[in-house]
């Protein structure tokens, strides 16, 4: 998992992401399908592509971890209090984004201070969030507030 982690996210991420004491729950075909630390669920695999899908504990995890402005999209004031309660975060709303992101790349919302408001799933490039002017940028999968 560390490795995935890694290729997902940039080296040396496994072992912030995942300490020594995870442990894992299994799919039924017994692949491992959650990783969990002291009973909270960091990051669960994707049985399609075998890549991550961080929980809001994880994220905050690898947020601290890696330096701004990676994996970051960062949202205007308005905004914040709905992707906090886990809704979807609107290309309008972005101020700035990591130009190193792909569409489906695990991503931070945060707002202009750096605080960590959601994670999600990016819809758009880095550079096309800032350039498009309606429809989605990050398909949030859970908010602070909703988790």
């Amino acid at each position: 998992m560390r490795k995935i982690a890694e290729f997902q996210f940039g080296r040396d991420a496994g072992e912030a992401l995942f300490p020594d004491n995870c442990t894992f729950q299994y799919s039924t075909s017994q692949r491992i399908r959650y990783i969990l630390l002291d009973g909270v669920r960091l990051a669960t695999v994707r049985a399609q592509d075998g890549r991550l899908t961080l929980s809001y504990d994880g994220a905050a995890r690898l947020h601290l971890f890696l330096a701004p402005p990676a994996g970051r999209v960062v949202v205007m004031e308005d905004a914040v209090p709905f992707i906090l309660e886990g809704k979807n975060a609107m290309a309008k709303h972005v101020i700035e984004a990591d130009p190193q992101i792909r569409a489906e790349d695990e991503v931070f919302v945060v707002s202009r201070d750096d605080t960590l408001l959601a994670t999600g799933m990016a819809a758009l490039s880095g550079s096309e969030m800032l350039e498009f002017k309606c429809g989605g940028a990050v398909k949030v999968r859970q908010g602070r507030d909703k988790r």
